[in-house]
């Protein structure tokens, strides 16, 4: 975020219209955030029990020990999500309420943004006269929408692939392992479609989302012509879909190498402290990027491991309009806000909104009307 005015009113803009459409006053907004800035570590911590039973106080104690770490690079804490606890030499567990022993072992998963993003991000909204409820990293909201918890216990990988940015979840063990910001997405592909083919990117992103395919030669419809506006005035040009694919293809297929390399050493590392590291439930994508033609066949040729595209899960009373990989993190971050989960609470499956939210419909409508 470098121009705050610019930022300030378009959210104004934003609000104004979903208040429009919705008959609602919008005071309180979740947020999510991604990018390059997020760190994410595993951290563990032991806490004698003063009563040899772990009681909630306890499992209180032990997060705020891990959130009250300083860092030296302006970093602060987003999210301390437990993975298990142990008593003793008792086996690890979930849940270890009311377990008897002398000392509690946390291990966790610790998620910082760098504050002055943060801040930036806040004031902006502030600025827009609303109030903040909870900033949410953007793939954590995304997890919370397209996967299952059977899919968490058995091992996925989660993709969100944004447009300036792909954040990768990993969860085995029903716990998030592994979690990471990779600075590449869509528009590094629409760069390159503008580099290749000498148009503008406006006209390079319009290609993309309609003929782009992620393999090559595309399964569908390889010999289409596709007319392609020239720079400056220039004269209309016509490729096949194949000769685009041929471009995207590889984009797609470099992006998603990167996060291959970050499994293997996720892997590796997850092995290394004994922990359960096979992705048995394979990989979900999901995000805009995830809409693009052939992109499961593209992954599962990258990671050799079963793929679904993962649509918005567990919220009834959407249209099939908005149910799409590209509002996962938005629909995430509203299940994340109906839950209202605790620090010390391990994930839940999400319970289904319902048709009480009449102001979610709302909104429904206008996102259709608006996009």
């Amino acid at each position: 975020m470098i121009d705050l005015d610019a930022v300030v009113n378009s959210i104004r803009h934003a609000i104004e219209q979903a208040e429009s459409m919705s008959d609602y006053e919008i005071s309180h907004v979740t947020l999510s955030i991604t990018g390059q800035h997020i760190r994410t570590v595993n951290r563990s911590t032991s806490l004698p029990l003063q009563n040899g039973e772990v009681t909630y106080d306890d499992l209180e104690e032990a997060i705020q020990r891990v959130k009250n770490i300083k860092f030296s690079d302006g970093s602060e804490v987003l999210h301390v999500i437990p993975q298990e606890y142990m008593v003793d030499n008792l086996p690890r567990t979930k849940n270890p309420l009311h377990l008897q022993g002398m000392d509690l072992h946390t291990q966790v998963h610790l998620i910082t943004c760098h504050k002055d993003w943060l801040t930036n991000l806040e004031r902006a909204v502030e600025r827009s006269k609303l109030k903040i409820e909870r900033t949410v990293f953007s793939g954590l909201a995304s997890a919370y929408s397209v996967l299952t918890e059977e899919e968490k216990e058995l091992g996925v990988c989660l993709i969100d692939i944004g447009g300036g940015t792909m954040d990768i979840c990993v969860y085995t063990g029903g716990a998030l392992r592994y979690s990471k910001v990779i600075p590449f997405g869509g528009n590094d592909i629409t760069e390159y479609i503008v580099q290749m083919f000498a148009t503008s990117r406006n006209e390079a992103e319009n290609i993309k989302v309609r003929h782009a395919s992620a393999i090559s030669p595309p399964t569908f419809a390889a010999d289409k012509k596709i007319e392609m506006a020239g720079l400056g005035g220039r004269a209309t040009r016509t490729f096949t879909k194949t000769q685009l694919a041929s471009t995207t293809a590889k984009c797609y297929n470099d992006l998603l190498q990167v996060v291959q390399q970050d499994l293997n050493q996720c892997k590796l590392e997850l092995t290394r402290n004994g922990i359960k590291s096979d992705l048995i439930a394979g990989i979900v994508l999901t995000g805009g990027g995830s809409e693009v033609q052939d992109i499961v066949e593209c992954a599962k040729s990258v990671f050799g491991a079963q793929v679904r595209v993962g649509s918005p899960l567990n919220i009834k009373g959407l249209t099939d309009y908005v149910n799409k990989p590209k509002y996962a993190t938005a629909l995430g971050l509203l299940q994340y806000s109906y839950l209202a989960d605790s620090d010390v609470s391990t994930y839940q499956t999400p319970k289904p909104v319902g048709h009480a939210l009449d102001f979610t419909k709302k909104i429904v409508r206008w996102i259709k009307s608006n996009f």
